[in-house]
């Protein structure tokens, strides 16, 4: 029973995600837990508005973290009571109930067990729920319309853990309750409560450089683009109208003011340069996308170079002058 139980914890903080200002909308919890052997466990629970974490909590308290101001919602004070004590029954019982069933349930030491559970909002469509449980990556089983269900069908482990928690019907309805219920009206309220944070729109900056030399004759060409929100952006590198099919991108890393920062690659050979520009689309820039030409960055160094060596030559040619004028002055003087 306490392992439905403490589930509810997950279900109580889950839903959508607003990425662009949310293209999707789904909300989530992600509990990780790791068994390293009968007395050593290492928990971490996390809240996401799609890629932006909005709740955590402190594994020492079992406080509740609310990481954004509008992160509360419209829960009520006894909502969020009851979300921290599932939260101290989830952490301090759940691992006391798999330790129990380790050898029935074939969890060999050590192993990992994550939980995700939340709900999606679709504008027109309704609403998606989902929760699922996974032994060691590989999802173990998925919660439906008030039952647990294997999610790999030959798997004994799977098949044993279902059959057992599927024997508590009355907290099934409750996490279906949750599931369905709470979860969107959560969902909704934070994304409205959210809407200014979520919904605004920073202008990205870009910047190009070269990366450590990938072979002989090759260059690595790096079009840097930060400070963007929202996260959705389309960087490549280009010659003309047509995308270079070399273009590699980094992941979309958050920065710490909320914003996102990417880089984009190009091997090339080195005399392949010419005409190539990095263009960068963000829904910030209302159609006016950016584009880094690289010659013009080449150009640029050029001009540095012939705005020093111009006036070095000047001053060179104007020493010469005066140095052969005074020579020559004395000696024309005395012909006179």
């Amino acid at each position: 029973m306490l392992f439905l139980q403490i589930l509810l914890l997950v279900v109580l903080l889950t839903g959508g995600n607003n990425e662009d200002a949310f293209q999707e909308e789904i909300f989530k919890v992600i509990y990780s837990s790791s068994f390293y052997n009968h007395s050593w466990v290492k928990i971490q629970n996390s809240a996401w508005l799609g890629d932006l974490q909005t709740h955590c909590w402190d594994t020492n308290s079992g406080s509740l973290i609310f990481l954004r101001p509008w992160s509360k919602g419209n829960l009520s004070k006894k909502e969020i009571n009851d979300v921290i004590e599932f939260h101290r029954l989830f952490s301090f019982e759940m691992p006391h109930e798999l330790h129990r069933h380790a050898s029935q349930w074939q969890l060999n030491y050590p192993f990992e067990i994550q939980i995700t559970g939340g709900c999606e909002l679709h504008p027109g469509e309704g609403k998606v729920v989902f929760l699922q449980v996974a032994y060691q990556g590989s999802e173990l089983m998925h919660f439906q319309n008030n039952s647990w269900w294997p999610s790999v069908q030959d798997e004994i482990r799977a098949q044993l853990v279902c059959r057992r928690v599927n024997q508590f019907h009355i907290t099934n309805r409750i996490v279906q309750r949750m599931l369905s219920d709470t979860c969107p009206r959560f969902l909704s309220s934070i994304l409205e409560a959210g809407k200014a944070d979520l919904q605004r729109q920073v202008k990205p900056e870009a910047w190009l450089s070269t990366g450590s030399n990938p072979g002989p004759d090759r260059q690595m060409l790096v079009c840097h683009v930060s400070g963007f929100h929202p996260k959705p952006i389309w960087v490549k590198w280009m010659r003309g109208e047509h995308v270079q099919l070399g273009t590699q991108q980094s992941g979309i890393l958050p920065s710490a003011d909320g914003t996102w920062y990417l880089q984009v690659f190009l091997d090339v050979e080195a005399t392949e340069t010419s005409g190539l520009y990095c263009r960068v689309r963000h829904s910030s820039l209302g159609g006016q996308d950016i584009l880094l030409y690289l010659e013009h960055r080449q150009g640029s160094v050029g001009w540095i170079i012939l705005a020093v060596m111009v006036p070095l030559v000047l001053l060179t040619a104007l020493a010469f002058w005066f140095r052969k004028r005074c020579h020559v002055g004395p000696f024309s003087s005395s012909n006179i």
